[in-house]
């Protein structure tokens, strides 16, 4: 994973239609319960890190809305699986698609502080003047 939508967010959903990953969906679909703003499958989040910035918060328009978290690795199962911000999906053939068993890339640029204390994406890279 790697990047969290916090409360924020103002539901514009610009962010889903520009995410390669398809792991952002709407407040509606959100496998949280009494989900109120868009939410990001942390099992299904690339960080984009084939792109300069994440896409996400390149075209969110409320500023530190998007947030660096963990990375989705096997270090940080139990913060995934443990946590009430996340719901991880459970594949019919695989079970659940926890760090353990589906990691995901993130950028190592990235420092475990500025994830730890969940600094917004465009802070840390500048996207914001």
């Amino acid at each position: 994973m790697a990047v969290f939508i916090t409360e924020t967010c103002i539901n514009c959903d610009a962010c889903i239609d520009e995410c390669p990953a398809t792991a952002i969906v709407s407040a509606d679909e959100s496998p949280l319960p009494h989900a109120e703003f868009t939410y990001v499958k942390p099992e299904k989040c690339i960080e984009c890190v084939d792109a300069a910035v994440p896409k996400c918060a390149d075209v969110c328009p409320t500023e530190g809305c998007i947030v660096w978290d963990m990375p989705y690795t096997e270090e940080y199962n139990d913060y995934f699986v443990l946590s009430d911000d996340y719901v991880i999906r459970v594949h019919k053939k695989h079970g659940l698609l926890s760090p353990l068993v589906a990691p995901r890339p993130f950028r190592d640029s990235i420092s475990q502080d500025v994830r730890a204390s969940r600094i917004g994406v465009g802070e840390t890279l500048k996207l914001y003047n």
